[in-house]
């Protein structure tokens, strides 16, 4: 088993080395795997795994091994469980705090139909600070059913783990020797001959009754589930025996398991964060190539510390992900005024409102594919009390590789009907440091701020116009092909046609209309810094000029701004119109542009759009 443990671990190592992916959190769980498969009999038991980003491991033992080169790639091997995939993943899974809520309605659906097997949720000590893992751990034990929680203590989510959950986890690590005492009690009482069924429920008495008096509180039996551990969780020797035994326990059972994050691989287990998603790297040391364009998450937080200086009521909030959303650099900086709530996106929306009304601006980061699960959160406590916060969200639209499960399409549909909360899409790096200058200083209601996970595109001059609330930036032809000026026509242009695209879609459109502008069909680009609010009457007027239009959106068509447009143009006589944005499909993972070709968003599905507006079909 140790040689099985070192050979995945190798496999994982290069792979991800490749490819990219998930890296320290896998070869945290390799023993964990090894274990799971040896004592249970999948799929007749079912493994769940949270998150299911450290299911690589699981993957390899399962019959994927042959293809798990393909790891993140397009066709390929996902990075998460996925139910087509394999009879062995029971849920497609990419969010936190899931596991413990749909192994118990698993479990509960296989009593009713008569069903044997074992049910195992593994979830993070970090995803324990999500709500939905505690309101599932409440019910576990009120139903009783026989549940297997495995808890992997590693101290990290995204970023290290912050908050009393954590804390409490750690301070149950020191338990260990109550643990010793007890395997080594069980394990003489076990081989007394005759009286051993009769002597181990006395023991077991005596048991809960040290326990309670050593350590008067333990949230897990509290809520009523069976405690054990902690235990070594790289020991897979005695995780097989542990869990041979929670398999003959007839209640739920938590098992907390300790383990380091990047296990066998010295620089992930030095700088976890850093592997904890990461782009192909040179295995030898760990280096990451660098790149000199700047990212919109770099330029957001270059542009929120020229804030943060002045303004010295401006707050910080993330939900366990500082250094993903750039937000490294400001809790360095200052913090006192950072605020790292853990994989609790809920809260970490209500608690900004709270400071808002205390008189501080609130700025608030999150993925978009996360702030999915706050949506309640941004009606209630945000827009109802009218609260100034700004929200940045960052990877909004395509999300490369990652697949379903992180695509940022939904903000725009979710959040444009909600009163009083702006929406705002910057195209480039100058754009987003005055659409945040304009949402801190300027707004009175709160904002929320898209950008995608991209490199900012190359400024023009018109990216530095300064904000008319409600109307975008207009480009035109001569603005955006000077360094094809030598290249262009000399044959006279026909009648124009008008892109409008949200500030993710730009650097797409921009491939499109220097292609149609060498085959002599001139088309304007209008980028929609303001999603909402918007100047309706002056976009009419703008869209008048227009052969037709043809709307560029990162987001879900239904409910899009792509689709209001189109059917405003189409009340007031504009018919010659194409709206492009995500069908209501979840595209499957690959890179950029094989995500966005999916969804017919690539630079030739535009091209193709703009040529039959020209032909007025």
């Amino acid at each position: 088993m140790e040689i099985l443990a070192e050979e995945i671990r190798k496999t994982i190592i290069e792979v991800v080395g490749n490819n990219g992916g998930h890296l320290a959190s896998n070869l945290g769980v390799v023993e964990l795997s090894i274990a799971l498969h040896r004592v249970f009999e999948s799929p007749k038991d079912a493994i769940v795994w949270d998150v299911s980003h450290q299911c690589y491991a699981h993957k390899i033992l399962t019959g994927r091994y042959e293809k798990f080169s393909t790891l993140r790639q397009y066709q390929g091997l996902s990075g998460f469980t996925k139910k087509c995939e394999s009879v062995h993943d029971f849920f497609d899974a990419g969010h936190s705090s899931t596991s413990i809520s749909s192994a118990l309605g698993l479990l509960t659906a296989w009593n009713l139909e008569g069903k044997d097997g074992h049910v195992i949720a593994v979830i993070g000590d970090g995803a324990l600070t999500g709500g939905l893992a505690l309101e599932a751990l409440s019910n576990a034990a009120q139903i009783s059913k026989k549940l297997i929680v495995i808890v992997n203590d590693n101290q990290m989510s995204i970023d290290k783990n912050t908050g009393a959950i954590s804390r409490y986890l750690s301070r149950l690590t020191m338990t260990s020797h109550y643990q010793k005492f007890r395997n080594s009690v069980d394990t003489v009482v076990s081989k007394i001959p005759l009286v051993n069924k009769f002597l181990s429920k006395i023991i077991f008495r005596f048991k809960r009754g040290l326990k309670g008096f050593l350590f008067a509180t333990n949230l897990f039996s509290d809520l009523g589930f069976e405690y054990a551990g902690p235990y070594d969780g790289h020991n897979e020797n005695n995780l097989e025996r542990i869990l041979n035994h929670a398999k003959k326990i007839n209640r739920p059972i938590v098992i907390h398991i300790v383990t380091k994050k990047g296990k066998g691989y010295s620089p992930a287990e030095n700088h976890p964060e850093k592997f904890h998603g990461i782009g192909p790297f040179c295995i030898s040391d760990g280096s990451v190539e660098k790149f000199d364009t700047m990212s919109f998450t770099q330029a957001f937080s270059t542009s929120l510390m020229r804030l943060a200086e002045k303004r010295k009521d401006i707050v910080c909030i993330t939900a366990a992900m500082a250094k993903g959303t750039g937000l490294d650099v400001f809790s360095r900086h200052y913090p006192e005024r950072f605020f790292d709530v853990g994989i609790a996106e809920e809260h970490a929306v209500t608690f900004a409102g709270g400071l808002a009304e205390g008189g501080l601006l609130p700025v608030v980061c999150i993925y978009s594919t996360f702030i999915q699960r706050a949506v309640d959160q941004m009606i209630h406590d945000i827009s109802l009390q009218k609260s100034h916060v700004v929200f940045m969200l960052d990877r909004a639209g395509a999300v490369p590789c990652d697949g379903e499960t992180h695509q940022g399409i939904f903000d725009i549909a979710l959040f444009r009907p909600v009163p009083d909360v702006a929406i705002l899409s910057p195209v480039s790096a100058s754009d987003l440091e005055i659409l945040l200058d304009y949402g801190v200083n300027e707004s009175q209601t709160s904002v929320v701020i898209r950008y995608p996970k991209n490199s900012c595109p190359s400024e023009l001059e018109k990216f530095n116009s300064p904000v008319e609330v409600g109307r975008g930036i207009l480009l035109t032809c001569e603005d955006y092909a000077i360094s094809l000026e030598s290249q262009l026509p000399k044959v006279p242009f026909r009648e124009k046609v008008l892109f409008v695209t949200t500030g993710g879609m730009y650097p797409e459109v921009l491939i499109a209309c220097r292609s149609l502008l060498m085959k002599e069909k001139k088309c304007d680009i209008y980028s929609l810094r303001f999603i909402k609010p918007l100047d309706e009457n002056y976009f009419l007027d703008m869209a008048r000029n227009y052969k037709g239009i043809v709307f560029a959106e990162d987001g879900i068509k239904s409910g899009g701004i792509g689709e209001y447009l189109a059917g405003l143009c189409a009340m007031n006589g504009i018919t010659n119109t194409y709206v492009a944005a995500f069908p209501q499909l979840y595209p499957k993972h690959g890179n950029r542009e094989q995500v966005l070709k999916q969804a017919g968003l690539s630079s030739s599905d535009l091209e193709n759009a703009a040529m039959a507006v020209f032909k007025n079909k």
